[in-house]
């Protein structure tokens, strides 16, 4: 199953696609359509045809301690719509400290700053979507010797 990942921001959108055997995330690109879910959703429709998209997978920002504030609640509701605008299935996936984990990949790969800005969203997208597919693994047992 093919997903696309969904980082929603305040000004930009990061996205992230699967591959067809649903292991393996990368980045895609960047939207402008932030907080606005309709125009995130007329945004997102033609990525979905193109890309074969069978469903979503949203960055829910949670708390440190993992209740769910007004962001949580806002990204909440921008699923719903997209689910709907879209008519695909929508998964919620935690999202704590993605995009601080994205910044310091990119820091560490040798990214300069005004590049950084340009990608983090979808690197942020990507390790939410490479999380929810992991899960859909389940754990990777190590053989025993």
């Amino acid at each position: 199953m093919r997903y696309l990942g969904v980082d929603v921001g305040k000004k930009r959108t990061g996205l992230a696609i699967s591959d067809a055997t649903g292991m393996i995330a990368r980045p895609l690109e960047v939207v402008a359509a932030g907080a606005d879910a309709a125009a995130l959703g007329r945004a997102l429709r033609p990525i979905v045809e193109r890309e074969e998209v069978e469903g979503l997978v949203v960055g829910l920002p949670r708390r440190m301690g993992g209740e769910e504030g007004p962001e949580a609640v806002h990204a909440r509701a921008v699923g719903v719509h997209l689910g709907r605008a879209l008519g695909l299935p929508v998964e919620m996936w935690d999202e704590r400290l993605t995009t601080v984990e994205a910044t310091e990949r990119l820091i560490e790969a040798g990214v300069r700053r005004q590049a950084r800005k340009a990608v983090v969203d979808k690197v942020a997208a990507a390790l939410i979507l490479q999380g929810f597919l992991d899960a859909q693994r389940g754990p990777v047992l190590e053989p025993e010797p």
